[in-house]
């Protein structure tokens, strides 16, 4: 883990938020790479998930919602996790995940815990001039409720049947009591949901179904397999809203945790913001009209959690042959090609304007296309190196005999052969590696 962490910071995958300022408690910025990173993560599960299915649409709703919705989910009530204060040091826990009986992490100090108190999660806030209770909002905890809230226009506007599904990539907000394991658990993160809503006798077929799209999303963005597990949660530790839940486990550096959900939420949703609104949310079908509120299947997936697993998934090191770092070991990211970062690596030989004036315009006309690096500093080695960090599936270099024979090299990451290719035919070469 501490690998991951020091080169997601010094290759800029991912920052300390406010690092100038000595940072704050849990709060992470996505730097050059990172962003790239997490955009192809997303247009990945967007263009699987929505775009290739005609069962599917989008939104993108509001991150500020009337706060009656949080009510009537049962977020105001029961949004909480049980909190313990220690009278020493004032350090707060989770009372659930900690030995009450054991001495203070922080202080070392035994039996001084307060009695465990009910925590909601939810950021508060407040719209408008006033800060009294009329004014109170929250940010949203998840982005599941704007899809029910919004199922009557989604309804009406795209004319789509049962079974289809809304999908929806934003930011969430979740007050943790203790955050921590880099961007495993924030207080600021990112979900790609989806709510799919099917007939009430369909539901385990199509449970069963998104299980098994969950395991094709996880294979496109290179998510290791064999570090996957599957948990089946008891009845008894079930969400209020679910009458079955499977939680997809990761095996993380520091322990077997959650990565994804999968739930079913039977038909709580859509009925409870029926009841609390007022609004007929009863869905016809136009070909039996049979009446009925539908049911819904929920995948669930957090963007920095699968870049996190992503990364440590992509991390090898290799001891390499002397031509290419004299026997040195090799940190390699063997990320999926559809999600790299940056898709090719410009490296002209040496400064030498006349490699340069040949090199650029390559790299030009190749980032009409892809994302590409332009690199002409250090030694062709190194900067192999580099490209290897970050993931990048191919380098071109432009040496001197490119001013000859027109042609260039290419070096693959993975196998670090490299092909000659002329100038002419890089655009169509590149056009069948990706």
């Amino acid at each position: 883990m501490e690998k991951i962490v020091s080169l997601a910071k010094t290759r800029g995958f991912v920052f300390p938020g406010s690092d100038i300022y000595g940072g704050l408690a849990n709060s992470w910025d996505y730097g050059p790479l990172g962003v790239e990173l997490k955009n192809n993560i997303k247009q990945t599960w967007w263009k699987m998930f929505v775009q290739e299915r005609l069962d599917m649409v989008g939104i993108d709703a509001a991150l500020i919602m009337n706060p009656k919705v949080w009510e009537a989910s049962g977020h105001v009530a029961t949004f909480s996790d049980p909190l313990v204060e220690c009278k020493t040091c004032h350090e707060r826990y989770r009372a659930d995940q900690i030995d009450l009986g054991a001495p203070c992490v922080k202080c070392g100090n035994k039996g001084t815990f307060t009695d465990p108190a009910s925590f909601n999660l939810m950021m508060k806030t407040w719209l408008g001039p006033k800060e009294d209770a009329s004014a109170v909002a929250y940010f949203r905890p998840e982005t599941a409720q704007a899809m029910f809230v919004d199922f009557p226009n989604v309804i009406t506007s795209s004319r789509k049947r049962v079974p289809f599904g809304m999908a929806q990539i934003g930011k969430a907000f979740r007050n943790e009591i203790t955050p921590g394991n880099f961007i495993f658990r924030t207080r600021e993160f990112e979900q790609m949901e989806i709510e799919y809503f099917v007939h009430p006798s369909d539901w385990e077929k199509f449970f069963e179904e998104w299980l098994a799209n969950m395991y094709k999303f996880m294979d496109r963005v290179g998510i290791d397999a064999a570090r996957s597990h599957n948990l089946e949660v008891a009845k008894d530790e079930l969400a209020h809203y679910s009458k079955r839940t499977v939680d997809i486990e990761f095996d993380y550096p520091f322990g077997r945790k959650e990565l994804y959900g999968l739930a079913y939420r039977t038909d709580f949703d859509l009925s409870t913001h029926a009841k609390y609104s007022g609004s007929n949310i009863v869905y016809t079908d136009p070909m039996t009209n049979e009446k009925y509120v539908p049911h819904v299947i929920e995948p669930s997936f957090g963007v920095d959690r699968t870049l996190l697993a992503v990364l440590l998934s992509a991390y090898d090191e290799e001891t390499v042959a002397s031509e290419e770092g004299e026997g040195d070991t090799r940190v390699v990211l063997r990320f999926k090609k559809e999600i790299a970062p940056i898709k090719i690596a410009i490296l002209p030989l040496s400064k030498k304007e006349e490699l340069s004036n040949v090199a650029r315009p390559i790299a030009e006309a190749l980032a009409k296309y892809w994302r590409v690096d332009y690199d002409e500093t250090q030694s062709i080695g190194k900067r192999y190196r580099r490209q290897d960090e970050i993931g990048t599936p191919y380098c071109v270099t432009v040496d001197f005999e490119s001013l000859e024979d027109k042609a260039v090299t290419i070096r693959d990451r993975d196998t670090m052969k490299q092909e000659r290719v002329p100038i002419a035919e890089l655009e169509v070469w590149f056009k069948k590696q990706f």
